[in-house]
């Protein structure tokens, strides 16, 4: 996949064995510490039967569980025996700002051969994970995951436990990746309509209303089937280190309350997870506890967590994890013993967005599948659950937009005239299945958040790009352009509106501060550090800003935010008011 030069292999001691991190194969639940030891080096691995070479912490892809207990003082010592600058971001948890992990943010990075000693106080519990953020070592392998135990005791009632950690793995460098992407946007898209598709996607009108659309999506530089930048065209998919073919498995008693801790830990994937046979309740959701809501199938986008309870009879089932374009799976079993399978079912035809996912509701493809359809078989449903907790969510809508200052140019290829509510879709491609599956709008706070007030300001940004040139931003300037951080005060109360004016789903991620999802729970809203907003999508979110320090705030996808979209966040001292 890339080089490594005779000093790295012998300063960072590159691992000739291909293990598994002892938490992947052992049904042992570890117990928590407050001392840790991380060593960042060249490693191997083996996938598809293709053996390369990665980044690894500890000697493994993916890294060790780090476990920590709730109100504990933790010192993690992080070693870099790599020959070049490394770091460790500890995703989604609350610390001084100095800790964060982020070189050019919080500190200057960790310098080949150095130690840099993470201490703070842990203030939270619940189910995250870490990454590197220097250069594309998150996508070569510098991860893991991350288990807060509470103090008190856990609101979740459960027997046995499983982490499940997916991820995306390419043989080639991921500079190479971006330069592909920067060479042509569909590179890596397996799905191409060629001419011949026009009268497929126009359904029974005629071939040339199928043209008209098509030329409706060139002129705002799209392609209908653009789910994905990188798709299983290069990625091999992981679940806890293993391939489809090396089938991860984690046992039961039938009749147990097994917990999954489920991390999308990928640099660029979101996957569609569900377990034929059996129904998933969802707990938690990116660390924080949330009113049970049961679903057959969820969609988890990049850098998510979701924690589910599952109850499973005494036979093997698959847990099945699909990319969202469809383009490749990861697989596990889940079964009473080692050993055993279940069916593993096949790869879903891929989706298809539809004019009306870029805000064009005048439009609707002429039959094809649309990602907000409302004649799927839970309909009924859906509109009943709109009426009551959807529509007071979206009263924001009715807000004046902040002036646009940008246009269409070079760096941005469409700008959204209807942008709308899509809280209650569950995901591209996931509108038409016939059994329940998550929407935002069902996610519910188990607990009454701590900040009552209303909003003092609002804040608004679109979230911009242009595919063919693979350029994005946040209000048309790239990370590069832009003069200053995004300031706020401390202890101000924002509400903040994201703008999707792009065809692409983007996982927001704000460093050091939870959103609250506006989605019509009032004090029960959502608390998540993750927020996906879908093509086409106007929605906002509430922070308390009682975090002093700079923060990132950026797209999860490792290429998105390489290619520009990506600000800082200040939040002044305390002193300062």
């Amino acid at each position: 996949m890339y080089t490594i030069n005779r000093r790295s292999f012998i300063a960072g001691g590159l691992s000739l064995a291909l293990p598994l991190p002892g938490w992947a194969t052992s049904t042992v639940r570890p117990v928590s510490r407050d001392r840790w030891h991380l060593r960042i080096a060249p490693t191997l691995v083996k996938f598809d039967g293709r053996r390369g070479r990665a980044q690894g912490v500890n000697g493994t892809v993916p890294g060790p569980l780090v476990r920590l207990r709730e109100g504990d003082r933790v010192r993690l010592a992080v070693t870099n025996a790599l020959d070049e600058d490394s770091s460790i971001h500890w995703h989604g948890l609350l610390l001084p700002w100095q800790m964060d992990g982020v070189p050019g943010v919080s500190f200057d990075g960790i310098r080949p051969g150095e130690t840099f000693d993470y201490e703070f106080t842990v203030r939270q519990h619940g189910t995250y994970w870490y990454h590197s953020h220097s250069g594309f070592q998150e996508q070569t392998g510098v991860y893991g995951p991350l288990v807060i135990d509470p103090r008190d005791a856990d609101p979740v009632d459960y027997d046995r436990e499983h982490i499940v950690l997916l991820s995306d793995w390419t043989f080639e460098h991921p500079k190479r990746v971006l330069a592909n992407l920067k060479m042509a946007d569909d590179y890596y898209n397996p799905n191409r309509l060629a001419v011949s598709n026009f009268s497929s996607t126009a359904g029974d009108r005629r071939v040339g209303a199928g043209l008209a659309d098509r030329l409706a999506w060139a002129r705002m530089r799209m392609t209908m089937t653009d789910i994905a930048d990188v798709t299983g065209k290069t990625y091999t998919y992981l679940m806890n280190g293993l391939d489809a073919a090396g089938n991860w498995s984690g046992q039961f008693q039938p009749g147990e309350r097994v917990r999954l801790r489920i991390i999308n830990g990928s640099a660029m994937s979101f996957f569609n997870v569900r377990i034929p046979g059996a129904e998933m309740t969802v707990v938690q959701a990116d660390g924080q506890n949330v009113e049970p809501v049961t679903v057959d199938e969820f969609q988890i986008g990049t850098a998510e967590t979701y924690d589910v309870i599952v109850r499973l009879e005494d036979h093997a089932y698959t847990l099945m994890a699909e990319s969202m374009d469809r383009s490749g799976y990861v697989r596990g079993t889940l079964s009473p013993q080692p050993g055993m399978m279940a069916e593993v079912p096949p790869l879903r035809s891929p989706p298809v967005l539809t004019m009306q996912d870029m805000g064009h509701p005048g439009h609707d493809n002429h039959g094809a599948t649309s990602s907000h359809r409302s004649d799927t078989p839970d309909h009924a449903h859906r509109d009943h659950h709109k009426s009551t907790r959807t529509n007071r969510a979206t009263a924001f809508l009715d807000e004046d937009p902040v002036r646009r200052d940008f246009g269409i140019g070079p760096g941005v290829a469409n700008l959204n005239d209807a942008p709308f509510s899509r809280l209650d879709h569950p995901g591209i491609g996931l509108d038409d299945v016939s059994h329940r599956t998550l929407r935002y709008s069902q996610v519910k706070s188990l607990v009454r958040n701590k900040d009552p007030r209303n909003p003092s300001r609002v804040l608004e940004l679109h979230l911009t790009g242009n595919m063919h040139r693979y350029m994005w931003s946040f209000d048309g300037r790239r990370f590069s352009e832009v003069a200053g951080p995004i300031e706020l005060t401390y202890g101000e109360r924002l509400r903040m509106i994201l703008v999707n004016n792009t065809m692409m789903a983007h996982p927001i991620h704000l460093h050091g501060l939870f959103f609250e999802l506006v989605n019509g729970n009032g004090p029960y809203n959502p608390r998540k550090n993750v927020i996906n907003v879908k093509p086409a999508e106007r929605l906002a979110v509430d922070i308390t800003a009682d975090e002093p320090g700079p923060w990132a705030f950026h797209c999860h996808l490792l290429y998105h935010m390489k290619a520009g979209m990506m600000r800082i966040v200040r939040v002044s001292e305390p002193d300062d008011v």
